[in-house]
């Protein structure tokens, strides 16, 4: 997620609040076309406004599925059927089963939970086989061992430092390929120890867009467990988090081969819950609640479900899978315009592309640039700017002031360019025009910088 799974928009007015109720899916088009108050939001991974047809969901299940989906009168039982409505549109959009699908309260929790249940699982194993004499089990007092990468999102970087401070786990940062900008297999199939419980690599960074190769690191995975099984040590499983690419290009679990995969509604339309889906859940992949409570989401995640947001995110999982192919293009037709036109007016040696890597997939909606200038730094470009709604990087790290994101830098992206860098990402209804728009802004933001020397 650009930062924040829970961070708002920096704009203090909702894209789209004050245009008339059929703008709604136009989050952009603030005000009249010509009003000089015209905003254009440039945040897309940071988060979406919600498809009408999204709140509309929402709506009629506040009104009408209002009941306790554990109850049997009719208010519960039609809460209970939109719930189910709901497992299948996400199953269906990620290729997956319903039943393998538990809901959560956002990225950040799908993200601890599968970090928590491995750590859990470990002890559990540890404990059943330490009686059993096996010399294959871990010695006594060892750790779970993870491998993720160095751009993870916070919910995954953090509560991995979080045990390896605690002592509770091992975690390797397998640093990001200058050359191609992803975490590189070899790399990763490097570091696997006996102890290596779970890899969790994200799908599509949400600061440069390069999306990681998640499909050959499950395959090389799945190889290396044939081998760890037949010498009695347990699989090693595998975990991608989905949330910036969800929405922005296929997503298939089949494809990506993974055990685990982390879904975030406001990243594609919806409302600020989440999922996570675990293939053959309880049955080949285990999970271990975090929570403990009545028994919904059949024990896994207990708590009264929040309907008309499962609603909301059933609804936009569904305007996923019938329009991914026209977002994926629209987007990426306005991204590629957007960098042309960076290009032209500022010229190619001063705009730095931090998100091209030569032969590197990348989503089809982020542009990571800098302009290079000693008075630029990204944050006071955007400070300057009129019209561009955006951020400078994760919206979790908008406080950082001068610094450069360290995501950048680990990208080999150098101290100066990466202090400058701007992260503009579109959404589905930016228009050319728009993108006429901020350039524009971006021009003068950067001639009154320069002018007060």
């Amino acid at each position: 997620s650009p930062g924040s799974r829970g961070a708002g928009m920096e704009a203090a007015v909702a894209p789209g609040r004050d245009a008339p109720a059929p703008a709604a899916s136009q989050p952009s088009g603030c005000g009249k076309h010509n009003s000089p108050e015209r905003k254009v939001y440039m945040d897309y991974n940071a988060t979406t406004p919600l498809e009408p047809e999204v709140i509309q969901a929402m709506t009629e299940a506040m009104w009408e599925a209002w009941g306790n989906p554990s109850s049997l009168y009719p208010a519960g039982r039609k809460a209970k059927d939109i719930i189910n409505a709901a497992r299948e549109s996400l199953a269906k959009m990620i290729g997956g089963k319903p039943q393998d699908i538990i809901f959560t309260s956002g990225g950040t929790e799908s993200n601890n939970l599968v970090i928590h249940s491995v750590v859990k699982h470990f002890h559990a194993n540890q404990t059943s086989k330490g009686h059993a004499g096996g010399h294959h089990s871990p010695v006594e007092g060892a750790k779970p061992h993870f491998i993720t990468s160095l751009v993870e999102h916070d919910s995954i970087r953090l509560p991995l430092e979080h045990l390896a401070e605690e002592q509770v786990a091992a975690v390797t940062f397998v640093p990001v390929s200058k050359v191609s900008g992803q975490a590189e297999v070899d790399d990763i199939l490097a570091a696997v120890r006996p102890t290596t419980r779970l890899v969790t690599i994200m799908l599509a960074n949400n600061e440069t867009g390069v999306v990681m190769p998640v499909p050959e690191i499950s395959q090389r995975i799945k190889a290396l467990n044939q081998e760890r099984v037949a010498t009695g040590l347990p699989p090693i499983l595998m975990h991608t988090d989905a949330a910036q690419a969800l929405g922005k290009q296929r997503v298939d679990v089949e494809d990506l081969g993974v055990d685990f995969l982390t879904i975030v509604g406001h990243k594609f339309y919806g409302p600020r819950i989440g999922a996570l889906y675990v293939r053959g859940l309880g049955e080949f992949t285990p999970l271990y609640p975090m929570l403990f409570g009545g028994g919904q989401e059949r024990n896994f995640r207990p708590g009264t479900e929040n309907t008309p947001m499962i609603a909301g995110l059933g609804k936009a999982a569904e305007l996923v899978t019938q329009n991914c192919e026209a977002y994926e293009a629209h987007m990426r037709d306005i991204r590629d315009y957007l960098e042309e036109r960076l290009e032209a007016e500022f010229g190619q040696k001063r705009i730095y592309l931090n998100s091209q890597f030569p032969g590197t997939q990348r989503l089809p909606n982020t542009c990571n640039f800098s302009i290079r200038g000693p008075r630029l730094q990204g944050h006071k470009v955007l400070a300057q700017c009129r019209v561009l709604l955006a951020s400078v990087g994760a919206a979790c790290h908008s406080d950082h002031g001068d610094q450069p994101s360290p995501v950048l830098l680990n990208y080999g992206i150098p101290f100066d360019v990466a202090r400058n860098a701007l992260r503009l990402s579109v959404g589905r209804s930016t228009t050319r025009a728009e993108v006429d728009l901020v350039v524009q802004d971006l021009k003068q933001a950067v001639a009154q910088l320069e002018n007060q020397a």
